[in-house]
């Protein structure tokens, strides 16, 4: 691959959030491919901390029923629906979770990186194959943690949007370069 093209990928990815896709399908074989491709983020002493839970098709449902479970007097009515929303616009969620090291081999911040390194991996491989995907680490996610009956060294990080979306070259707005490094 050329420097160009790697480039391009990196400085094209851009959020894109459910509405915005398009409703056709993703297949089963993608989404394996494009969680392959996140399980080969770095991770300190391989702890690969990382675990996925896939919700597609009739699993949505199942996930908008555990969402519905959640206290309305922890979050508004408002905020749930739209969280569904997100849900029903989608063609595939992923909830990026951590599974804790147990023997704390190295400090957590390390593993919430190596964690975002792999959703990094996810958004990279979303992008090339059209694929419209948006994080969202709404606080919804503790709760869905509890409702899953999580063990007690993993944790939800986020949910992963994903959606079929013809991706149009445009530039994101970032600070100079210069304003970011200092050369030593």
């Amino acid at each position: 691959m050329s420097r160009e093209i790697l480039n391009k990928i990196i400085r094209n990815r851009k959020t894109i959030y459910p509405k915005q896709f398009s409703g056709e399908e993703l297949s089963k074989d993608l989404i394996n491919e494009i969680l392959e491709n996140a399980i080969h983020a770095p991770t300190h002493k391989m702890t690969q901390p990382w675990f996925f839970k896939v919700y597609k098709g009739e699993s949505k449902g199942e996930l908008s029923s555990l969402i519905k479970k959640i206290d309305q007097e922890k979050f508004s009515k408002v905020k749930i629906d739209k969280f569904i929303d997100k849900i029903n616009f989608s063609d595939t969620i992923i909830s990026i979770c951590m599974n804790r090291d147990k023997d704390n081999k190295v400090p957590e911040w390390e593993e919430i990186a190596a964690i975002s390194m792999a959703v990094q991996n996810i958004w990279l491989s979303c992008y090339v194959n059209n694929i419209g995907s948006y994080w969202s680490s709404s606080p919804l996610k503790d709760e869905y943690g509890k409702l899953e009956k999580l063990d007690i060294n993993q944790r939800c990080l986020g949910f992963f949007f994903m959606g079929s979306y013809d991706h149009k070259e445009s530039s994101k707005s970032r600070d100079n370069l210069e304003d970011k490094v200092e050369w030593v």
